[in-house]
């Protein structure tokens, strides 16, 4: 009889891999496997928002991945006769350390997470597949199969899908995955582009559809989607065919050379009907598929991740009772939903060959974007929206606002800003925080919290704090607000603790 394990991750893309990640750091007994023998070489999801490099530092690796990375903070929109220039993330963003969008590729995300992993002694089974998962009893009884043929069973706690929009782990779970599919065909290649100002995320609204180039880097120094043209359907996708593009849709006509990959692929729009069922869980693409519109996807994914690792974790180590775990698809599933809709009407707008929306692009929109764009208060409502730094779960479960409210600053089920400089650094670790603010005189003793597995530290933040006047914060392991109270009287954080981290 094989050893129970606490967790299997299917998947070693970029949401296994950080799932992976904070279950090493929690010390939680793991496996990863995926049936790729090789990690992909392409790029793929091309961009990292700020709040997924606010999560990923406190593992350590968001300082590799900005050095390997290009941040944009400028956009270039093309209309028809005009051309914006659009400062990113320049309103809405001044509470994080990372006020930009990174264009990295998915294939150098997933390498610095592996590199990650391997110096934590982990190792990723490629090569192997799931063939079955079948829950028993207290377990779920796992069969593989690895690139050699050989088989193995295992007994794991819990499996967790992040394997894709074709989830085996979906499947096995009986969970459905409801939605559609859109009827363009999109072009994709990463490539030398002549001709276009370098380090700017350049975006063409025309009336055919959307083209855009964005600043790699590294494994060519573009990215470029567009839609197919009609009447170039079927075949492979070619250089002609991309720059008679590139000439049809620009006035800038950049020269295309050198590709180092090309494809064609199909948009869907679809949704897992539950993020948990019993001992299995989704993540990722296996959750939600959409729109590339805005760069949410591989973002998105990687959140559900650190949402559910901890809570994995703290349960596995028997720290926390099993209903943290149903906490997971009450705050993320409203969260992969609201990207869907997103992402659908952006998309929608940009591609749509109806007459109402083609006028749109060609006739409206030089005469509104200028417009929309002085506005920064919608901008900066835009902003928060697309870099993930405005995703909160203050209707979850685990969200809990004491008898007195602050006056200001973030609510219970909010990200922690990064306010005084440096906070979040402070405050990483895989466990709660507590912050107690206001004057240190207030906060001399012991607050007598007992002993909560480890998992629970002590902040005296005194003046400079998120918060005005004297009050206490709980910080959950993801950097999201737990619970959240003014004054001293910490008998509504006790009662939280009991809840959610009771004492041994």
């Amino acid at each position: 009889m094989t050893a129970l394990l606490d967790v299997l991750v299917v998947g070693a893309g970029p949401t296994g891999l950080a799932l992976a990640t904070q279950l090493r750091a929690c010390d939680t007994p793991f496996r990863i496997v995926d049936r790729s023998a090789d990690r992909a070489r392409e790029s793929r999801a091309p961009a990292i928002q700020p709040r997924t490099l606010e999560m990923l530092s406190a593992f350590g690796v968001t300082d590799d991945l900005v050095d390997r990375g290009s941040a944009a903070v400028r956009l270039h929109l093309h209309l028809p006769r005009q051309v914006l220039h659009v400062p990113v993330f320049d309103v809405g963003c001044d509470d994080t350390p990372y006020p930009y969008l990174l264009f990295l590729p998915q294939s150098e995300t997933e390498a610095v997470l592996a590199d990650r992993l391997a110096a934590r002694d982990v190792t990723v089974e490629r090569g192997t597949e799931l063939l079955s998962a079948v829950p028993e009893g207290d377990h779920v009884t796992c069969r593989l199969r690895r690139g050699d043929g050989t088989e193995e069973t295992l007994r794991a706690r819990y499996v967790v899908g992040c394997d894709g929009a074709h989830s085996t782990v979906r499947a096995q779970a009986g969970i459905g995955f409801e939605g559609y599919a859109y009827p363009q065909t999109f072009l994709l290649a990463d490539l030398e582009a002549d001709g276009l100002e370098p380090g700017v995320a350049h975006t063409y609204l025309t009336a055919a559809g959307l083209l855009f180039f964005f600043p790699l880097g590294t494994p060519a120094t573009w990215r470029m989607i567009a839609m197919r043209p009609p009447g170039t359907s079927g075949g492979e996708v070619s250089l002609d065919l991309l720059q008679r593009i590139a000439d049809d849709w620009t006035p800038d006509r950049p020269s295309l050379r050198d590709p180092v990959w090309m494809t064609s692929f199909r948009i869907h729009n679809r949704g897992a009907t539950h993020y948990r069922r019993g001992p299995f869980f989704l993540a990722g693409d296996a959750a939600h598929i959409h729109s590339p519109a805005g760069g949410q996807g591989m973002n998105t994914g990687i959140q559900d991740a650190l949402n559910l690792g901890w809570k994995l974790a703290h349960v596995c180590r028997g720290a926390a009772p099993e209903d943290l775990l149903e906490t997971y698809g009450a705050e993320r599933a409203p969260v992969g939903h609201g990207v869907r809709r997103l992402t659908d009407r952006a998309f929608t707008v940009g591609t749509s060959g109806h007459p109402a929306l083609r006028l749109a692009r060609t006739r409206l929109a030089p005469h509104l974007a200028p417009l929309l764009l002085r506005a920064t208060g919608a901008r900066a409502r835009l902003f928060r929206t697309v870099s993930e730094l405005g995703v909160h779960y203050r209707r979850g479960p685990a969200s809990v606002t004491g008898p007195h409210r602050p006056r200001g600053g973030p609510r219970a089920g909010d990200r922690l800003p990064d306010i005084p400089s440096g906070l979040q650094r402070r405050i990483a670790g895989p466990g709660y925080h507590l912050l107690l603010t206001g004057p240190a005189h207030l906060w001399s003793g012991d607050p007598r919290l007992g002993e909560r597995h480890g998992l629970l530290s002590v902040h005296r933040l005194g003046t400079r704090s998120p918060w005005p006047g004297v009050g206490h914060a709980l910080v959950r392991p993801d950097g999201h607000v737990g619970y959240l109270a003014r004054g001293t009287d910490l008998t509504g954080l006790r009662a939280f603790l009991d809840r959610w981290l009771p004492t041994r």
